[in-house]
């Protein structure tokens, strides 16, 4: 395994309850300021496997990517956990990790 894909994965697995990271925030913490789509597709192809909390990875716009069932899921999930959409949106200032 990349050592890019093992520090998404740690990164991932790091946000904590109640907050969310960005596809292109976990890639430039994984050292690739344009590995936001890797992000995703590590998200997609890894999220079983590793037990990823997948729900908490948002766009840069606060949004949910998904579409259908499974972004219906993602909101339900983190609403779950406290977070507020407002216009179909997460305030990032509130609810971003910012991982160290």
């Amino acid at each position: 395994m990349k050592k890019f894909t093992e520090d998404v994965l740690d990164i991932i697995q790091s946000i904590p309850y109640g907050n969310v990271m960005t596809y292109g925030q976990i890639a430039a913490v994984a050292g690739n300021l344009h590995g936001a789509r890797q992000v995703s597709r590590i998200l997609h192809s890894m999220s079983d496997k590793y037990n990823l909390p997948w729900h908490r990875v948002i766009n840069a716009q606060g949004k949910i990517s998904l579409k259908g069932e499974y972004g219906h899921l993602q909101k339900r999930l983190l609403e779950q956990e406290g977070i507020v959409f407002k216009n179909h949106k997460i305030n990032l200032r509130e609810y971003r990790f910012k991982f160290n």
